[in-house]
């Protein structure tokens, strides 16, 4: 049997494509192989948002390549937002890749392998022409799934690429939605995470007799008998509204988690971000989603290093971060992008200031991830059991209704619902056992 193996760059929705890209691979016959060493199809499934995976996807294909010169029958596939981003110049710079693609064009993929002999480069991009959810899908888990709801960005910030690379917001329609999920349900999936790039934007730019909001969405969702946990990322703060937040607080499924990406504390550096919304406005957000849902968990993203960031700005970013006390946040030091307009802004930070900065940064958020998670202590949190723990054999890994890590001991089996007593914290788990030991 020939085999393939798929390497993954960047976010959740890279990592739904992914699953479709595995699931399409194996309708044609294909099984998966442990390494990229073992396959005869190898395929990067990259991303573009900033420069540490451009240099990390370069190191992959210098070892594709020297497999390929004793192996030449190799097919090396790049697909993703780099390709999207480089297109036809992903041949020049690395002749021996015999399939490249951009995100819209996944469903191609299955022809050019199921054809073979890639005796001259093929590459297909820009096409976005429909959502792959009829594709085969390769999920890593039975009882998690993600759903896409939407591809595309309408928004405009400075630093980003994204909307060159997977296009404007388009919206899946609710009724394939609900029935994804309903099918996800039947077929023994507990946890849905609902994926767009800007998800709380969904429906706007649906026919009018369509039209709807995310709200709506959720609670439709919610009603999907056998989901018993409902997450979605990434939401912008600017679509955050009040019907979401009512379906957060009055659906039963819809966790206590969100990811609230800030960016920067300083509304000086968000105007020149183009993020539509400054500090004050973020803040009084935050407290509205707090005093809805008092036990919420917040997540976030922050960018260290913007052109033009002072230490004055970079002070704020700091104090919000410990006025909103974030249970988790992705760090980041700027990275410009070519084709985005903060590549060609004025008053670029050094590099040593913005490592210097993201190290200060890195200490706050895990000093207040620490605490956060230390308050859990002490408390029975309800666990969906994923697999063994990556640290301890002896020992389940699971996540929160709030999406933290937990490492306990007990007899549940991966996809269990169960109950952990919490008695340590870390900056980034907490650990426990279960609740019927403790009782025991």
């Amino acid at each position: 049997m020939r085999r393939y193996h798929v390497t993954t760059f960047g976010c959740q929705m890279n990592a739904h494509d992914s699953e479709r890209i595995k699931g399409m691979l194996e309708s044609l016959g294909l099984g998966e192989a442990v390494s990229a060493e073992d396959a005869d199809v190898v395929v990067f499934n990259t991303c573009t948002i900033r420069e540490k995976p451009d240099t990390r996807l370069a190191a992959y294909l210098g070892n594709a390549a020297a497999r390929k010169r004793v192996h030449p029958d190799l097919v090396v596939a790049v697909g993703g937002c780099y390709a999207e981003a480089q297109r036809e110049r992903i041949f020049e710079q690395y002749p021996f890749v015999d399939v490249a693609f951009g995100p819209g064009s996944i469903a191609h993929l299955g022809e050019w392998i199921a054809a073979g002999g890639y005796s001259v480069p093929r590459g297909s991009f820009g096409t976005h022409e429909r959502f792959a959810a009829d594709l085969p899908l390769h999920r890593e888990r039975r009882f998690q799934a993600w759903v896409q709801v939407s591809m595309g960005c309408n928004s405009k910030c400075a630093y980003c690429i994204v909307p060159a690379v997977r296009g404007r917001e388009q919206s899946r329609r609710p009724g394939e939605i609900v029935a994804e999920v309903a099918a996800l349900a039947r077929d023994g999936v507990k946890e849905i995470t609902l994926l767009g790039q800007n998800v709380n934007s969904w429906g706007r730019d649906l026919a009018p007799d369509l039209r709807t909001e995310f709200g709506e969405l959720l609670r439709a969702c919610d009603a999907v008998p056998g989901i018993e946990r409902i997450r979605f990322t990434s939401p912008h703060p600017k679509d955050f509204r009040e019907p979401v937040v009512a379906a957060m607080v009055e659906c039963d499924a819809v966790c206590e988690h969100t990811h609230l990406p800030l960016q920067s504390g300083s509304s000086r550096v968000l105007r020149r971000m183009r993020r539509t919304y400054d500090r004050d406005r973020y803040l009084r957000l935050v407290e509205r989603l707090r005093t809805a849902i008092p036990d919420l968990a917040l997540g976030t993203d922050l960018i260290v290093g913007f052109p033009g960031e002072t230490d004055a700005d970079f002070r704020e970013t700091l104090t919000a971060v410990e006025e909103v006390r974030f249970e988790s946040a992705f760090t980041f030091i700027f990275s410009p992008r070519a084709g985005t307009e903060a590549a060609a802004m004025p008053e670029q930070v050094p590099d040593d200031v913005k490592h210097a900065r993201l190290e200060e940064l890195v200490e706050v958020v895990q000093r207040i991830a620490a605490e956060r998670n230390a308050e859990r202590v002490g408390r029975v949190e309800e666990v969906l059991v994923e697999g063994p723990s990556r640290t301890d054999a002896s020992l389940l890994r699971g996540r929160t209704r709030r999406n933290t890590t937990v490492n306990f001991a007990g007899p549940a089996r991966p996809g269990d619902l169960v109950r952990v007593v919490v008695d340590g914290a870390t900056s980034a788990t907490l650990r426990g056992r279960e609740a019927s030991l403790v009782a025991a």
